[in-house]
């Protein structure tokens, strides 16, 4: 009988969701090479071939895609074991700016669900502004958001959301009026920076739809309303990035930062895991 490595099967589990040995080092805090090794060693003990490795990519095989599942389950299993035993439940608060987010949230809020029984993760989505300002209040743990240009360098930069132009891919802009936009209000610093781009470009626009939240102002722009402002890997199903097109000034890149002070290894872990996802979502 064949006694499968724990660490090994985790390692799996991980780059296989992440589809990188890198990230999933970053989560394990080990190195690449670490993890390269201990995944070779688990494809020897089963006989099988578990990844597909490419120079961009880790993609599953079709025998890495039938034993996920199981590993998932082996490794759900242990941990529920070991937090049988009354290891401290602690709560874990994160901030997370809904600009960054969009369709990820689901598959993301899996992952922390699932990532330690007894660690109770607390996500909070909003603004990035109100993001950064409850972490500096004491509220939340941990901040996940677009740095803002007044506290460059007090986070570690993740990585970097490329803005663009929204709208439905059979949207046509109307002679002789001025461009219609779909923003959250003048509160929003991603709206401050492109009205300033049009204005700065010679280009008219006026606000026809303000909503609380990405996801809604990209409604209004899948629904052919107004354009948005929103990161190119978050734009929702049917819209376009019309930018070019129109000849629309570019926007700027933003950067994706974590602030946390916190040294527990638990939650640092949990963090560790959250950064690599949204880090890996970023190259999709």
């Amino acid at each position: 009988m064949t006694t499968l490595d724990l660490d090994a099967v985790r390692a799996f589990v991980l780059t296989a969701e992440l589809q990188s040995f890198t990230r999933a080092a970053e989560v394990l805090d080990s190195t690449q090479s670490a993890v390269s090794l201990k995944l070779r060693r688990l494809e020897q003990q089963l006989g099988r071939r578990l990844l597909d490795r490419t120079p961009r990519r880790v993609r599953l095989s079709a025998e890495g895609l039938t034993f996920l599942e199981a590993a998932r389950e082996l490794i759900g299993a242990h941990q529920r074991a070991v937090a049988s035993f009354g290891m401290e439940q602690r709560r874990l608060v994160v901030g997370i700016s809904h600009q960054i987010v969009g369709s990820a949230l689901p598959a993301l809020l899996r992952r922390m669900s699932e990532h330690d029984p007894n660690l109770l993760i607390e996500l909070r989505v909003a603004g990035s502004r109100e993001v950064v300002q409850d972490y500096e209040k004491g509220t939340l743990d941990a901040a996940l958001a677009l740095q803002p240009a007044d506290r460059r360098g007090n986070g570690e930069m993740l990585f970097t959301e490329q803005f663009a132009w929204i709208a439905a891919a059979d949207w046509q802009p109307r002679a002789g009026l001025p461009l219609p936009l779909a923003t959250q209000g003048e509160a929003c610093t991603t709206r401050a920076a492109a009205v300033r781009a049009l204005d700065q470009a010679g280009i008219a626009w006026t606000e026809v739809f303000i909503g609380k939240g990405a996801a809604v102002v990209g409604a209004a722009a899948a629904a052919g309303f107004a354009v948005a402002v929103l990161p190119r890997r978050t734009t929702p199903a049917g819209t376009i990035d019309i930018g070019a097109v129109l000849s629309l000034p570019a926007l700027e890149v933003q950067e994706v930062v974590l602030y946390s002070a916190l040294r527990d290894p638990r939650s640092i872990s949990a963090l560790r895991t959250l950064a690599a996802a949204f880090k890996n979502l970023s190259q999709g």
